[in-house]
């Protein structure tokens, strides 16, 4: 298959190309693409040296069979349709398509039956949301999910190099803010992107409206607090569900045991620090709620490979063999 990766050079476009390998993903060709800036610099395939060139018009006219993008939600809008209409399927990481109707945003071992038949532009949910659905999705198939209030702490890498650099600058001892709203070294942030009216923040909104649709229920109640904390890798998330029907905790833990692409930790917990090159969503400190209907559980995912890169690749492997690609 003829491949193309726009944003290669950043630190999500690289951990696709390190999936691609890690897949085991036929590929014929891999263009990688990036700004002007970064254009002319090498990076490496299976030991194969590839120079990155500009993302022009002209590059996405080219036939491709998958392209995939993470280089911001503008970029994404001003490129992706030429790509799609060129004959490409299209899966891009940024926000810049996941609320629009006609394109389905995919968990592939939730909703990738959505791939079948389809062409043109897929999105790849936010990072928080892919991690929480995969045990959800599970839940919600046993007992019929309600209502879900999450609370996360969200490393900095979330907020890519810039993120890591302020972290790393204050813990050398620098004073300035950087790209938060106040200092990250020791400490925590309950804000990540602007406040709504309502009280939520832009990646808050995105949680409640990405989890319903990936699940397909626009009438689950879902509420979250979304914070950033001095971690370079590794989200995590305080999860309380609530369900139509009685929890059997037995049961719970016997189905997200089975599960794919979810590692489930029955007597201990997982913290970033442990993820090490994981694609799992790991599930720790399964519990009881307030009630018979609800329950409690830790969660840990990494955000570049499981809440990006990995998801993005799964979503190109499931699309294909849907298509009889491989």
């Amino acid at each position: 298959m003829k491949l193309a990766v726009v944003g290669a050079t950043g630190e999500v476009g690289r951990m696709m190309i390190t999936c691609l390998e890690e897949f085991a993903v036929p590929v014929e060709s891999l263009t990688l693409l990036a700004s002007a800036r970064s254009a002319g610099s090498t990076l490496y395939y299976a030991d194969t040296a590839l120079s990155v060139r500009e993302l022009t018009s002209a590059e996405m006219r080219e036939p491709f069979d998958y392209v995939l993008f993470s280089a911001g939600a503008g970029v994404a809008r001003e490129f992706a349709p030429l790509a799609a209409a060129s004959g490409a399927v299209v899966i891009d990481n940024s926000s810049g398509f996941r609320q629009e109707k006609d394109v389905p945003l995919v968990v592939p071992e939730i909703n990738g039956n959505l791939l079948k038949g389809y062409q043109g532009i897929v999105a790849n949910p936010n990072c928080t949301t892919i991690q929480m659905v995969l045990p959800l999705a599970v839940l919600d198939r046993l007992f019929g999910l309600r209502k879900v209030v999450v609370s996360t702490y969200q490393s900095v890498s979330g907020s890519g190099h810039k993120g890591v650099a302020t972290l790393e600058s204050q813990r050398a001892g620098g004073s300035e803010n950087g790209i938060y709203p106040n200092l990250i070294d020791l400490n925590v942030i309950p804000q990540i992107g602007s406040f709504a009216d309502n009280g939520y923040s832009q990646e808050e909104e995105k949680i409640h409206f990405e989890t319903r649709k990936i699940l397909n229920n626009w009438n689950l109640e879902v509420s979250a607090t979304t914070v950033r904390v001095p971690v370079i890798y590794g989200h995590c998330e305080s999860i309380y569900a609530e369900f139509a029907s009685e929890v059997d905790l037995a049961v719970a833990a016997r189905e997200l045991g089975k599960a794919e692409s979810i590692a489930f930790e029955e007597n201990t917990y997982v913290t970033p620090r442990d993820l090490g090159n994981s694609n799992d969503s790991h599930v720790c400190r399964l519990r009881r709620g307030t009630g018979p209907n609800s329950l409690c559980f830790w969660n840990v995912g990494h955000n570049v490979r499981l809440g990006a890169a990995a998801n993005a690749v799964r979503i190109l492997l499931r699309h294909a063999q849907l298509a009889g690609r491989i």
